[in-house]
Formats: structure tokens, C-alpha cells, sequence
């Protein structure tokens, strides 16, 4: 009789559309998903809630969740739900629903991971989705280029919301505190995870954070298996990098990181011939296949993606 073969373990990381993308892909391969999510978002909806409530930031969250709702009529309705915002000038105009609702259930259970679980059982998420740290994070980003008379001054911008759009260059960012802790209930996802997906995402904001949660990154660096996702094209923190240096930066951050698998976009390829070179420096093997959206957009497809994830984690044949 045929041994049925167990679907892989998977953990992805990040945060905002990237993660979205990513799960959405991954939820195709396997049921056994793990999101961990950032924490250092301080705009929009979940800037407004993390000041008034000290709390995480919801956001990140919220769309980890949303991305795996179950795809029937209502897992579809309770996405739309969780990720549609309030109209209007009054107090709640531009919260997000899910935000709220995370909110809420937090301040009545006061255990963001308990809330996180509650939330995902009562929406029928297939997966879990957990928080990076237990505490409500702040980015740092080392900035040059952003006065014109001295182009090569290094400035120190703070806030997650302020480096994602600063119009300079961005070489390096911290966390603050320096040495958060990583949430229990991710440490142990990563350790039992037989694949680990980082990216994609806004690189210095969204993927380069979990590496600098001390803990987490050990974690992340003892994984069984590590897969890369790489943007579509270079935007916002990384405009005018090429594919190389966006691992040349994850490389300065994480030294001690090792890869197994590297997802790239061919177009994301063009006029850098080095890319390969540079991932297999890093022990990856490097999948080059057409993950974009047909719509033209820089979007990933979840079924092209998914496609590339199976062949990664040898799920094909």
C-alpha cells in the first residue's frame, strides 16, 4: 500500500502585501502554515491604535489573517470583512475592521497570541498566525542622501511609516529596543517548521526585521530548510537596487544566514549578472520562474507562486 506523503510544515515571515502574497501561495501547498509577523508598523490605523491602547500594531496581522480564510463563500466574506475600512471624517474613519477587532479582543483577554488564536478559530483561518515579538516594536534606519548639499550624510530616521517613504537611500536599519523578545509560540513554529519562507516584502521594514530580534534570527539560521522570496521589482526602501544587492543588504544584517532555495522573477533579473553568483555564496539554489500577475501590476500570482513553492519543497511528481 502507498505511504501518503505528509504536507511540509511551513513558517513564513514578514509583514504587509508580501506576506499576503506568500501565504496566499503557501495555503495552496500545504495546510500546515505558520505566519509570523512583524510588529513595527506606526502608521495609518495601527499607529492610531498601538498609541492610544499600547498594544501591537494590528495591522500586519490582520491581513496574515486575511489571507487565510478558508476560500469558501464565507472564509472570502470574512476577508473582505476583516480587511475593509471605515469611511468618513469621525473618529473611526480609516480603521480597518480586523484592526478593531483585534483591539477588542485583546483588551479583554490581555494575551495577543490568545487573541491571535480566538480570532483565527473564529474565522476558520487554515493556519496560525503569531506575532514576531510580544512587544510593540520601533524601526531605526540609517539614511543617506536626503540633503542635496551633503549627499553622502548619514541621518538617523525613527518610525516604521517614516523609512518606508523616506526618498533616500537606506543602508541599514535596527530595532529598538535592541534586543526584543521573540514570542514563545514562533521560536518553537520555526524549530518544528520544515521550510521557512522569508519575503517577499518591503526589504528593510518588513523582511530584515525578524533577523533582528536576536532570538528569532537563531532561530531562523538553525531552520531545517530556508527559502527566499524576492520582490518584483525594485520599489520605495530599495528603489534603484538590483537583485544582488537586495541579498548583499540581507547578508550585512544576517551574516551568519544560510539559504537553500532562492524565488526570483526573471524581470527582476535583468542587467544583473551576478544574482546567481551571490545566492549560491549564500548555499541557494536559485528558481528563476514568471510569478508576476498578468494584470501588470507588481504583484505576485498565488498560483504561480504556489507552483514554484511545491517545486521548491519537492512536492512536484
Amino acid at each position: 500500500m502507498r505511504r501518503r506523503r505528509r504536507l511540509p510544515r511551513v513558517v513564513a515571515l514578514g509583514g504587509g502585501h508580501g506576506l499576503y502574497s506568500s501565504l496566499q501561495a503557501l495555503r495552496r501547498v500545504t495546510s500546515e502554515v505558520t505566519a509570523i509577523v512583524t510588529v513595527a508598523d506606526d502608521g495609518g490605523s495601527s499607529g492610531r491604535l498601538r498609541r492610544e491602547f499600547d498594544i501591537l500594531p494590528p495591522g500586519d496581522l490582520r491581513m496574515a489573517l486575511a489571507a487565510l480564510c478558508g476560500d469558501d463563500r464565507d472564509g472570502r466574506l470574512w476577508a473582505d470583512i476583516l480587511q475593509s475600512r471605515f469611511g468618513g471624517d469621525g473618529p473611526l474613519a480609516g480603521h480597518a475592521i480586523g484592526n478593531l477587532l483585534l483591539a477588542g479582543v485583546w483588551e479583554q483577554l490581555g494575551d495577543p497570541v490568545e487573541g491571535l488564536d480566538m480570532v483565527a478559530r473564529l474565522l476558520d483561518v487554515q493556519g496560525r498566525v503569531l506575532p514576531m515579538s510580544t512587544v510593540p516594536l520601533q524601526i531605526e534606519a540609517d539614511v543617506i542622501g536626503l540633503d542635496a548639499t551633503a549627499p553622502d550624510e548619514t541621518r538617523l530616521l525613527r518610525g516604521q511609516a517614516t523609512v518606508a517613504k523616506t526618498p533616500g537611500e537606506v543602508r541599514a536599519v535596527r530595532l529598538v529596543p535592541a534586543a526584543p523578545p521573540a514570542c514563545p509560540q514562533a521560536l518553537a513554529a520555526l524549530t518544528d517548521a520544515d521550510w521557512v519562507v522569508l519575503g517577499p516584502g518591503s526589504w528593510f521594514t518588513s523582511v530584515l526585521p525578524h533577523l533582528l530580534v536576536p532570538d528569532l534570527a537563531a532561530a531562523i539560521i538553525g531552520a531545517k530548510r530556508r527559502c527566499l522570496t524576492m520582490n518584483l521589482d525594485p520599489a520605495a526602501e530599495t528603489e534603484g537596487y538590483t537583485a544582488s544587492e537586495h541579498l548583499e543588504v540581507l547578508a550585512e544584517h544576517a551574516p551568519a544566514l544560510r539559504l537553500d532555495a532562492v524565488v526570483v522573477d526573471p524581470t527582476f533579473l535583468r542587467g544583473d549578472p551576478h544574482f546567481e553568483r551571490f545566492a549560491g555564496s549564500l548555499g541557494a539554489r536559485v528558481h528563476v520562474a514568471e510569478i508576476r500577475l498578468n494584470d501588470g501590476s507588481a504583484r505576485h500570482d498565488p498560483n504561480r507562486l504556489a507552483s514554484v513553492y511545491a517545486d521548491v519543497m519537492g512536492l512536484v511528481g
